[in-house]
């Protein structure tokens, strides 16, 4: 089944997604009242009625393009956390995040975008990251490579001798044993500053606009399509064991998404001398 409609027409899923931001999304985008805003655990974590309504609206078109498939969005896990377990059953798994950078959403600021990836018993199969206010839709596909707007996309290397740009963990999400470890970046030769948007972090790495990111938390909807963005564009990721991320989660943490494998080395031998 899977294979099968991997092999088929996958612009079908882009245009879900398109609909999805055009439908829910964008009409809202700088016309949200302030009812229209809620925090979930805090100030520094908002959902808005365009985020619900973005998921339900993609919960419904992705079903119907892969029957027997499910989906894991966030903000059905808030809802009920046991539909996180999905990422470890048998069936076909979307994993949805249908306003990711709501902060920069809320406002009006364009640095959001709309993340799905396909998964199936723990591996990543397909991603699609749509940043609907900047008109730019990047998809991957295990094995086919990574593309931007329908053009090729390699993340390259850093010159030997660059200082190299990382985004991480924001300090408003992190502990202080998290903070312990990142201060590790803070060394010569890394030029690190605080991450946005996620899912546009991983596009700047695809493309080779960001040389790496290390982030210290691991929910799936916020890395599964960045990660395979990623490694599809030449990049590579690990967590601090040197293990590969795993979407089912139990990662060692913090881990990184990097231009290329020695960039990833450098940034974990960083992050290590920090924990």
């Amino acid at each position: 089944m899977i294979d099968d409609f991997l092999a088929g027409d996958l612009t079908e899923v882009e245009a879900a997604v398109r609909a999805a931001a055009a439908a829910e999304i964008m009409p809202r985008h700088r016309q949200l009242a302030a009812h229209e805003i809620v925090e979930k655990n805090g100030p520094h974590d908002l959902v808005t009625i365009a985020d619900r309504l973005a998921e339900e609206h993609l919960t419904a078109s992705l079903s119907r393009l892969l029957p027997g498939s499910v989906v894991v969005g966030e903000e059905a896990v808030h809802a009920d956390p046991k539909v996180y377990e999905a990422l470890g059953g048998e069936a076909p798994v979307w994993i949805v995040d249908p306003v990711d950078g709501t902060r920069q959403f809320v406002r009006g600021e364009t640095g959001f975008c709309t993340l799905v990836a396909l998964a199936h018993r723990g591996e990543l199969l397909a991603s699609w990251t749509y940043a609907a206010a900047l008109d730019e839709m990047a998809v991957a596909v295990r094995g086919r490579g990574a593309t931007l707007n329908g053009a090729p996309i390699r993340s390259g290397s850093p010159a030997p001798d660059a200082v190299l740009r990382v985004a991480m963990s924001h300090p408003d999400y992190t502990t202080d044993a998290q903070k312990q470890a990142l201060l590790g970046l803070r060394t010569e030769g890394i030029d690190a500053r605080p991450c946005g948007s996620a899912g546009l972090e991983y596009l700047a790495v695809a493309r080779g606009d960001l040389d790496a990111l290390a982030f210290n938390w691991e929910y799936a909807w916020d890395h599964a399509a960045g990660l395979l963005l990623v490694t599809e564009a030449g990049g590579a990721q690990a967590t601090m064991s040197g293990a590969p991320f795993r979407i089912t989660g139990g990662n060692d943490l913090p881990f990184t998404a990097a231009r290329d494998r020695a960039t990833a080395d450098r940034i974990l031998a960083a992050l290590r001398t920090g924990a």
